[in-house]
């Protein structure tokens, strides 16, 4: 494949290859593009020497020498083709032009645009007009209305991914303004917040007969964002068909396409509107909804195109970091694999997506979001929790309940067994103080007695 206005390729990286000006000039473009590094001017593979060496050169020199930080809006990895190492440089469309060289400023040899194959110097005038329509108020420029902000949960998903926060990590997550103050970003993921994300339930297929009406917030976003996940993990259940040839099994809705829209919806949305994403589910479908339009320059047919413009690039850093999200532009093209475009649609204020369910929903209260439920109320579980259930017959620990279920892996335990029963209520911890130990032992609740017996008699 030859070069493109959104594919570059440089041969090796040296001395001789401005990396920051082509970066510069997809960051400026309204469709960002991708530097290959290890393929010659005509598509050849040529493959580097040192892949994980360059690759980190790379990141620090758009880290360090590129104004304003594109930190969240590119990302380096290195890949096999044809038995050589190329590295991949993918850049977004930053929201926050123009971008340049910090050596040069806002001058015609610090800015650059993707003209063609070609980055060329950005006209001042170009340069003049964009800096005055420059997007200021994002939650990175906004100053928290608290300052007194604390970050252990955040703290610990990282620590969880082995990537511990320094003294530094408020400076070099960009939760600061240019002042010093906690910004908004720092705000949403702090442990206390005002913001709450709702996730309401209906029995038919309007709004008329509410159900639930579940809060997940006034926390750090990361927990509040793996909260909405779980609950529509559990009302995501498993539909089976039984024909003379087969047993099919099948979810409400496509998980992997779910998933992508739950996070996207959150990751990009609006918060300097204040108004958080929403999720509802109807008994023949999920919506969606969250706020803000296309960002400015990013047309309906990019959109579906998987190009990204991030809208808020300090939430996009954290969510990568956690793994969260895998790389720039993917969610798209993701729920296309299994939903069409008309599932999209683009308000005026908002953007709404509607997935309708493989079957009609018979809803009922779930247990995890509703304390208050009669004792009479079965709650729905996954798969996962039911076979745990299934063999919790007295008090164990962690140990001894992955022998039971055939299990070595810890982290998928823990994530997908254990997790996901706590949350739910089925299991509580013996010693709630010291919960990560692996000798810390669990015990079925109430709730949890009487759904395994239920499994029994099944």
């Amino acid at each position: 494949m030859p070069e493109t206005n959104r594919i570059e390729y440089k041969r090796e990286l040296n001395t001789d290859v401005d990396i920051e000006k082509e970066v510069i000039s997809f960051l400026n473009y309204y469709e960002g593009g991708v530097i290959y590094i290890g393929i010659d001017k005509t598509g050849n593979v040529i493959g580097v020497e040192d892949g994980d060496g360059d690759a980190l050169k790379i990141k620090d020199r758009i880290k360090n020498n590129i104004s304003p930080s594109a930190m969240g809006l590119f990302d380096v990895a290195v890949e096999e083709r044809e038995g050589e190492y190329i590295i991949k440089t993918t850049v977004a469309s930053g929201s926050e032009k123009p971008y340049f060289k910090k050596k040069y400023g806002m001058t015609e040899k610090g800015c650059f645009i993707r003209i063609g194959t070609a980055a060329e110097p950005m006209p001042q005038l170009m340069i003049d007009k964009l800096f005055s329509t420059r997007t200021r108020n994002s939650i990175g420029r906004i100053r928290s209305n608290r300052q007194d902000l604390t970050f252990e949960q955040l703290r610990i998903y990282y620590e969880e991914k082995r990537k511990p926060l320094n003294s530094q990590f408020k400076k070099s997550l960009e939760l600061l303004t240019e002042d010093g103050a906690l910004n908004y970003a720092a705000y949403l993921l702090a442990d206390e917040n005002g913001v709450s994300i709702k996730v309401a339930k209906y029995s038919g297929t309007n709004r008329v007969d509410l159900i639930e009406n579940n809060e997940y917030g006034y926390c750090s976003l990361i927990k509040a964002t793996k909260s909405v996940l779980d609950k529509i993990e559990l009302e995501n259940r498993t539909a089976t068909q039984i024909t003379s040839k087969e047993r099919i099994d099948r979810r409400l809705w496509n998980p992997v396409a779910i998933r992508e829209a739950v996070i996207n919806s959150i990751v990009h949305n609006d918060f300097t509107r204040e108004v958080p994403p929403k999720f509802e589910l109807f008994a023949d479908r999920i919506e969606i909804t969250s706020a803000g339009t296309l960002p400015e320059g990013l047309t309906e047919e990019d959109f579906f195109d998987g190009v990204s413009i991030p809208r808020n690039r300090e939430l996009m850093r954290v969510y990568r970091d956690l793994e969260l999200v895998e790389q720039l532009g993917s969610g798209v093209p993701r729920i296309l694999g299994s939903y069409g475009k008309e599932c999209f649609r683009f308000m005026g204020n908002f953007i709404r997506m509607t997935f309708p369910a493989s079957e009609v929903v018979n809803s009922q209260v779930t247990p995890q979001v509703t304390p208050q439920v009669t004792p009479q109320v079965t709650p729905q579980v996954t798969p996962q929790v039911g076979r745990l259930l299934a063999v919790f017959t007295g008090e164990h620990n962690r140990q001894e309940l992955q022998y039971f279920l055939g299990l070595s892996d810890r982290k998928n335990f823990r994530e997908n067994y254990l997790n996901p029963a706590i949350e739910v209520g089925l299991i509580e911890l013996v010693d709630p103080n010291n919960p990560t130990s692996s000798k810390q032992r669990y015990v079925l609740t109430a709730m949890g007695k009487r759904l395994a017996e239920k499994i029994d008699k099944d």
